[in-house]
């Protein structure tokens, strides 16, 4: 992309999009199309309804029909993510027809075996990420590269997403007991932070006309990528289990999808505040000015070592080592990165919006998680170490906002304070769980 193109703020990507073909960028009244996809939504809403009234209870029933006007809704606001829906449908729905409800299959049906079946979707999410990064750092030579890393981030969403809801279904398939959401574990989770991440990383890439900022959002997203893959392989991680009993409520359909949308947005914005330090030493020829930045993306590549409490494997020496030195090839490079960045200003404003919707949701996963807690233990606040840490990310996001609103807070205090608030949300999101225990303790290494 050109300089021009990569710095255009959101107030001119009409005319940008109008320029590439894309007339439908303006929103306005609905057309025939939001009315199919309406009716398509209801179809399926109505269909399992009336196939699986046995696996929800009432409240789940009431989540399923409010989730309908919801997704018109979000896909109204955002054309692609509409035709990520579809085609995630479409692909889940072949998958389970291939299945014909005999998990068995999944070894000896082909396209199960390496496409559909969940895990097989999701391996196929981890390498079309770690390849779309490797094409977005390489856009910032090549155009062509940079569009290719924007198509792969849509194909690593788009099988992730496909994993997640053919996962719900093989639970089902496994037994009655063992159907869930699947959102209860670390490997499900993870798998969410990092489609969560990316479709909100994407959304900003076409908003804003630029492809500069894929190669930072994808570190963390690949971050989540190795912790996944390790996870699987000496874990076994992506076998199916049971829910234990506090998990099992429709509280969770809720309450975790809120919360990492959460994780997600502060994830992104930490990404955008390396980008805007990088942008703003851009011309720096001092070290000594760079080593407070260095020093920071190292920390942020070594705090998943912590996460190992029976010693540091190779796996996770290798990603420390490995983290350091991208960091440090960034900062090498930071003058040709730097020119093709967006405006200070743009990136500034990104980060923003970022946490912006980040807390607002996160407020809304503490309050359910209170609702939860009061439906599950009988007291909505226990300051167990899960919820102290819940609070301790929140204290920190409301005042970079109050910071922003009332005291006018930008650039390079702003940054930092966001790649500080990844540290914060990254020990709340995993560290609590492997250190302290508690009534959340469910994630285990």
């Amino acid at each position: 992309m050109s300089d021009t193109a990569s710095s255009l703020s959101a107030s001119s990507w009409d005319e940008a999009m109008s320029d590439t073909g894309d007339h439908r960028v303006r929103r306005g009244r609905g057309d025939w199309t939001d009315i199919v996809f309406f009716l398509l939504l209801a179809a399926g809403a109505v269909f399992a309804l009336e196939r699986y009234p046995q696996a929800m209870d009432g409240y789940e029933k009431i989540i399923l029909c409010g989730t309908v006007p919801a997704l018109v809704w979000l896909g109204w606001l955002w054309r692609p993510l509409r035709t990520l829906m579809v085609a995630c449908g479409l692909a889940a729905g072949a998958a389970l027809a291939l299945y014909g409800g005999d998990l068995a299959r999944a070894d000896d049906v082909f396209w199960l075996k390496y496409f559909f079946s969940s895990q097989s979707a999701i391996m196929w999410m981890c390498a079309l990420f770690m390849i779309a990064m490797v094409c977005y750092w390489i856009g910032f030579v090549s155009a062509t590269a940079a569009w290719l890393g924007t198509a792969l981030s849509w194909g690593a969403v788009f099988a992730g997403t496909t994993g997640l809801l053919v996962r719900w279904r093989e639970g089902h398939l496994m037994g009655p007991d063992l159907g869930h959401i699947p959102v209860s574990n670390l490997y499900e989770v993870f798998v969410l932070f990092a489609l969560i991440t990316a479709l909100f990383y994407l959304y900003y890439e076409r908003r804003y006309a630029t492809r500069a900022l894929g190669g930072f959002v994808l570190l963390v997203i690949n971050s989540a990528v190795v912790f996944l893959l390790w996870y699987s392989l000496t874990r076994d991680a992506y076998q199916i289990q049971p829910l234990v009993p506090a998990l099992k409520s429709w509280w969770m359909k809720l309450h975790v999808p809120a919360n990492f949308i959460g994780y997600g947005t502060f994830s992104l914005a930490a990404m955008v505040g390396f980008a805007y330090l990088v942008k703003e030493h851009g011309q720096t020829r001092s070290w000594l000015k760079l080593t407070p930045l260095f020093i920071m993306g190292v920390l942020l590549m070594a705090e998943p070592m912590v996460f190992r409490t029976d010693g540091l494997s190779a796996t996770w020496m290798f990603y420390f080592g490995g983290g350091a030195v991208v960091v440090g090839a960034i900062l090498l490079a930071r003058g040709p990165i730097s020119r093709r960045l967006p405006s200070l200003e743009v990136l500034d404003d990104i980060m923003y919006r970022a946490i912006a919707v980040g807390f607002a949701f996160f407020t809304v996963a503490t309050i359910l998680g209170a609702l939860w807690a009061a439906d599950a233990w009988g007291a909505y606040w226990q300051w167990d170490p899960k919820e102290t840490w819940a609070l301790i990310v929140w204290l920190n996001y409301a005042a970079w906002l109050h910071m922003r609103l009332m005291k006018g807070l930008r650039g390079t205090l702003a940054s930092y304070w966001a790649l500080v608030g990844l540290l914060i949300t990254g020990f709340a999101f995993l560290g609590v769980n492997m250190f302290l225990s508690g009534l959340h303790s469910y994630g285990e290494l």
